[in-house]
């Protein structure tokens, strides 16, 4: 295997990993990418520009995208308010409505109140 898909495989592993971890409460918080970068001991840049070279894609966006999808899960198939949820993910709740606005286009509440409807 070329080293550039390794990292991105290690890179996706870890994300897998990690947000179960945060999730699961058996870490605090999400880790900055270069603290991942770190952890996978390669560099900020290089994580980034391999993970790019390899998916085309910045390496947060599918960082982004694997918290967005958990939330989705939990928002659809929970009755926790948003305030909850948010807080499970280590977001301030209004913070995670903006990130999770800014991701899928609108709010959590509204994404809730979709997905009940169908």
């Amino acid at each position: 295997m070329k080293r550039s898909k390794e990292i991105t495989s290690q890179y996706f592993a870890f994300l897998e990993k990690h947000i179960d971890d945060v999730l699961s409460g058996t870490v605090p918080e999400f880790m900055e990418l270069n603290e991942i970068a770190g952890q996978l001991a390669v560099s900020h840049k290089h994580l980034t520009d391999t993970v790019k070279k390899e998916k085309g894609q910045h390496p947060c966006h599918f960082y982004d995208e694997k918290i967005i999808n958990e939330a989705k899960i939990r928002i659809a198939n929970s009755d926790q308010s948003i305030a909850e949820i948010a807080r499970v993910f280590t977001y301030d709740p209004s913070n995670f409505s903006k990130f999770f606005k800014k991701i899928t286009g609108i709010t959590p509440g509204e994404f809730r109140k979709n997905s009940r409807q169908e």
